[in-house]
């Protein structure tokens, strides 16, 4: 390969194999710095907010009114103010604080000595009930162990036991062929005709009801049965129902 041969005439200047001038250093960030750095600032969780707010009463151990946790709560513990209400409630709802009116004001409190209590309460009503369970229990397999007793495993026993699954199943496919009939079911008819017959004798007791009051109204007032009905809107033959 043939070599090109550059001149240097001695208006042209020299170049000079010069390093580049040093670039200022450049910050790089670690991949978790930059989501932290794009990710917004995390709010309290609704628990976090409950044990902060809870730690305004144990640190400071003295009485608040809401307006009070209301401005606290932002410069103590970092709760957004708007939700001091809801979060003393759930609170208040838990027996972890106190509340007391005293004349048109509401006052809440808490120690911590009053939540050790509470615990020791509720981990006593735990062991009574678990104390409670374990009787029954222990009565379940009393009574178990008493029925395996008098049913001893047998070959005659085990042939009933059998017989008795067998007819089980075919109970059961007997009632969903049963189902498919719908209104035809002999149960359903049965309701239904002891609904008409229930339904008749009403009928039947509400006529005699209504021809003794119409005499009655009638003789009273000297009023014809048939302007009654006229001005009532009843038609001559309703009462002409057969026994």
């Amino acid at each position: 390969m043939p070599v090109r041969l550059r001149y240097i005439t001695a208006y042209e200047p020299r170049r000079q194999n010069l390093a580049p001038p040093p670039r200022s250093p450049t910050i790089l960030s670690t991949p978790s710095q930059l989501r932290r750095s794009q990710m917004a600032p995390r709010g309290l969780s609704a628990e976090e907010k409950r044990v902060k707010l809870l730690e305004i009463f144990h640190e400071t151990k003295d009485f608040f009114q809401l307006k009070e946790l209301e401005k606290m709560g932002p410069k103590m513990k970092g709760i957004v103010s708007q939700s001091v209400k809801e979060v003393l409630q759930s609170l208040v709802d838990d027996g972890l604080v106190q509340m007391d009116k005293i004349g048109s004001s509401n006052f809440f409190w808490s120690f911590p000595s009053q939540r050790g209590a509470m615990m020791q309460s509720r981990l006593n009503a735990v062991k009574e009930t678990q104390a409670s369970l374990d009787s029954q229990l222990k009565e379940s397999q009393s009574a178990l162990e008493t029925e395996r007793a008098t049913r001893p495993e047998s070959e005659k026993r085990a042939q009933a036991l059998e017989q008795l699954s067998a007819v089980k199943k075919e109970h059961a496919q007997l009632e969903q062929e049963l189902a498919t009939y719908g209104a035809c079911d002999p149960v359903k008819v049965e309701e239904k005709r002891r609904a008409i017959v229930l339904a008749k004798e009403a009928a039947v007791r509400w006529t005699d009801n209504y021809l003794v009051l119409l005499s009655h109204f009638t003789r009273q007032n000297s009023v014809e049965p048939a302007d009654i009905r006229t001005y009532l809107g009843i038609d001559e033959q309703y009462e002409d129902i057969e026994g």
